[in-house]
């Protein structure tokens, strides 16, 4: 595989930060009039795929974040958003009803907490599980 020179490395090191090829080129210190189209050239280079993929690799590594922390904060995300709260008119004054705080961040917690933790929504599994909803007012100690 072709050695990568220090130019590339910077280009990789910027291009990792923003995802923009032509800024990343020009912070680089790349010349160029069409630094678009030589950002493109360089990012279809195998060896400067390879850098990225080795760098952001690193990057992951380094950070060393516990699964732990990860579910505990989806998990407290989706709460969070999923609580009701109560609706107010122009007054300031409640209505009476109540609505889920915000929904849909609440659902993608949801989402990113079960891909963490492997479930999927694979088509081909036949299998269903039953699930069961057990409230305040229906608790007994059978059910426990």
């Amino acid at each position: 595989m072709k050695q990568i020179t220090q130019q590339q490395k910077r280009f990789v090191c910027e291009y990792i930060k923003t995802l923009d090829g032509e800024a990343a080129a020009k912070k680089a210190g790349y010349k160029s009039k069409d630094l678009k189209s030589f950002s493109s050239e360089l990012l279809k280079k195998d060896y400067i795929i390879h850098e990225i993929k080795s760098q952001l690799k690193l990057q992951i590594k380094t950070l060393n974040v516990q699964k732990g922390y990860v579910i505990q904060k989806l998990l407290q995300i989706a709460e969070f958003s999923l609580e009701q709260e109560d609706i107010l008119d122009k007054e300031g004054l409640t209505t009476g009803k109540k609505k889920l705080r915000d929904s849909s961040a609440g659902l993608k917690a949801l989402e990113a907490l079960c891909k963490y933790l492997g479930f999927s929504q694979n088509k081909d599994n036949t299998e269903n599980h039953e699930a069961k909803i057990i409230t305040i007012s229906n608790l007994d100690d059978k059910k426990i």
